[in-house]
């Protein structure tokens, strides 16, 4: 911080410079109000899509650009985001190449999210979780209710506006090293979190594309076995019904959450 706040102040003289603190212990507050960033402190950690929201409420701007401040992103970078937003895109998102992946498994992971999603979506998503991006304030706005408090703010903002058919644009830009402590890979915990990850991309998109295809996989294994249990012992059995129905079960819960999906952005629209 103590490098990013003077080049963003050297930069962009009158930018409206907001420093979320989310219950740091670090002095944090002290070093933004130093370098002139209006300061918005947390009693305590809530998450870093908390501190999103807070920062995106409190911003006075047509135009939010989010960044960390743990010198991954540069404040030269800016200028690429706002640029491509001016050709007529309300979100633009600063890919990060390879080498700007905290390590090979998490670059692993952000290379499924964004093929999946790129599949969801039927548009070419290079960075599905980069949070270096600038918005249109008052269409992010809209989204603040879906946005959840830990760490998936970037995933849930990037499909919403898609869904909303808002355009999203990439520019690739590199990134370096964090400063602080390295990433540390925590097999179960990130393994469920990678799943959920996972969910989400579909629930907030389409639902129907994931279950779906889930339900037809039910279904083709339910016929097969029929047929295996009818040429060999002439019956009907009931694991067969059992993937049959599993089949049905899935196809209606994906019918019901997609038209819960259709609810959720028609009262964003109004």
């Amino acid at each position: 911080m103590a490098r990013t706040l003077p080049a963003l102040r050297e930069q962009w003289p009158e930018a409206e410079i907001i420093v979320v603190d989310d219950g740091s212990s670090d002095g944090t507050a002290e070093v933004a109000a130093h370098h002139g960033a209006r300061v918005l402190s947390s009693p305590y950690s809530m998450g870093n899509g908390a501190a999103i929201k807070r920062g995106a409420r409190a911003a006075t701007g047509e135009v939010i650009v989010f960044m960390d401040a743990d010198g991954q992103h540069s404040a030269s970078h800016i200028r690429l985001l706002l640029e491509k937003l001016a050709d007529g895109y309300d979100m633009v998102v600063g890919a990060r190449d390879g080498d700007g992946q905290a390590n090979f498994h998490r670059g692993l992971a952000n290379g499924l999210y964004n093929r999946l999603s790129s599949w969801m979506t039927g548009h070419q998503i290079l960075d599905l979780t980069s949070g270096f991006r600038a918005v249109r304030a008052d269409r992010f706005r809209e989204f603040l209710h879906l946005l959840p408090n830990g760490f998936s703010y970037p995933t849930t903002s990037t499909m919403a506006f898609f869904r909303s058919a808002y355009p999203v644009a990439y520019v690739p830009i590199p990134v370096a090293k964090r400063v602080g402590n390295g990433s540390h890979i925590r097999p179960i915990k990130d393994g469920i979190r990678f799943l959920l990850i996972i969910f989400k991309i579909a629930t907030l998109y389409s639902p129907l594309k994931l279950f779906a295809p889930a339900a037809v996989a039910f279904f083709l294994l339910g016929a097969g076995y029929y047929g295996f249990t009818f040429l060999t012992m002439h019956r009907f059995t009931n694991m067969s019904m059992l993937l049959f129905s599993a089949a049905v079960i899935i196809f209606l819960i994906g019918l019901v959450s997609e038209q819960i999906t259709s609810l959720t952005y028609n009262r964003t629209d109004r």
